[in-house]
């Protein structure tokens, strides 16, 4: 039987299925007037994961950080953090710039997965709300990558829609391979499509990197589909 979360998911899909698939720095650079209201429901997860930095946290990456939404509080907290942020869309590290440009901040315009990373960096290393576009073993290369920047019992918090079941799982994984075939979109172009893994199989993939442990810290609000998760090198 198929769970409410399935059956409105694949409704929406069918309504949608013909609806082209969009570059992923072009689908947010022709929305960056209305973004940051479009995530504005998303501000006490945005509280939350400010709340969650160690409180002697002087260095910080942020990757896929888009207007720095994220930053906004945890600048609050942490006003004199070094901070680099990474993000595919220039028009929203512009915004992010002018919004911050006075913390000590520096912003890399650069596709996260061909980063290379500077080990034992970083105290934290965050993403908020980007990952959920990408397979398992994808991810898997870019949670090593963040391993090596940490620093030593460094953090690594990742808030993130995720697949509330495997069905929703394989269902977004055929229908996003369907959809790139219908367009003949190659595997390797970045588009912009939800593919959320399940909490399992997410963590799965970070625990692959090493570290040292790996916690879903939990939920907001009765929100099932946005896990908090925490791991530290």
């Amino acid at each position: 039987m198929m769970d409410k979360d399935y059956i409105e998911l694949k409704k929406w899909l069918d309504d949608t299925r013909d609806v082209p698939l969009e570059a992923m720095s072009g689908f947010f650079d022709a929305r960056i007037d209305t973004y940051e209201e479009h995530m504005a429901h998303w501000q006490r997860h945005y509280e939350w994961m400010a709340e969650l930095l160690p409180d002697d946290t002087k260095t910080l990456l942020d990757l896929g950080c888009g207007t720095g939404l994220e930053l906004d509080c945890i600048y609050a907290r942490f006003p004199d953090l070094q901070v680099t942020g990474i993000d595919l869309s220039e028009q929203m590290l512009e915004k992010l710039q002018k919004k911050h440009g006075d913390k000590h901040i520096c912003l890399m315009l650069k596709d996260y997965f061909l980063w290379e990373p500077t080990e034992n960096c970083f105290d934290v290393v965050v993403t908020f709300e980007t990952l959920h576009h990408f397979p398992a073993e994808k991810k898997r290369l870019l949670f090593e990558k963040i391993y090596q920047c940490l620093k030593p019992k460094g953090m690594y918090l990742e808030c993130d829609y995720i697949a509330t079941s495997q069905q929703i799982e394989d269902l977004v994984f055929a229908e996003s391979a369907r959809r790139r075939a219908k367009s003949n979109i190659a595997d390797d172009v970045f588009v912009h499509f939800d593919t959320p893994l399940t909490l399992e199989h997410e963590m799965t993939a970070i625990k692959a990197a090493n570290f040292m442990s790996v916690e879903c810290v939990g939920f907001l609000d009765g929100d099932n589909h946005t896990a908090m998760i925490k791991a530290i090198k």
